[in-house]
């Protein structure tokens, strides 16, 4: 009997659903009526995992986050992708808006501090306080 693997959600799927990011690995599926970013690596995407785990953890008290136990917001979850990779990237020497790979991203981070905990998150906790989302129609306020 063959089995087949289900397809992995994307750990930054919000970030490329956003056009914030880009990752070559990543493949749009639908599910329903909506596509979703997966990742076709099983490996990469356990390491993506891990860096939005340490992203989160890091950034919790600086951006007010709930426990890692609960779930987070969506502008939250934008906030800590979107600005973390921009973050990450401004550490790896990149200052462009935000990675065109996240793979090339990951795997230069990990090759350049030895482990994602290694990495030094003041400057990403600090891009991801500084993150802000896209403008509201009609500059955001109540009528």
């Amino acid at each position: 009997m063959k089995t087949t693997e289900a397809p992995l959600d994307c750990a930054f799927g919000r970030a490329l659903l956003a056009r914030q990011a880009a990752c070559p690995l990543a493949t749009m599926a639908l599910v329903g009526e909506a596509e979703r970013p997966r990742c076709a690596s099983p490996v990469a995407r356990t390491n993506c995992e891990t860096l939005l785990a340490l992203l989160r953890e890091r950034a919790t008290f600086a951006l007010r986050l709930p426990p890692p136990a609960s779930p987070l917001p969506h502008a939250a979850q934008l906030r800590v992708q979107c600005g973390g990779l921009r973050g990450l990237a401004e550490v790896a020497g990149d200052e462009g808006a935000g990675p065109s790979d996240v793979h090339a991203l990951v795997t230069g981070l990990q090759a350049a501090f030895g482990t994602l905990a290694d990495i030094p998150f003041a400057p990403v906790v600090a891009a991801m306080k500084r993150w802000e989302g896209r403008p509201r129609p009609g500059g955001g306020k109540p009528s």
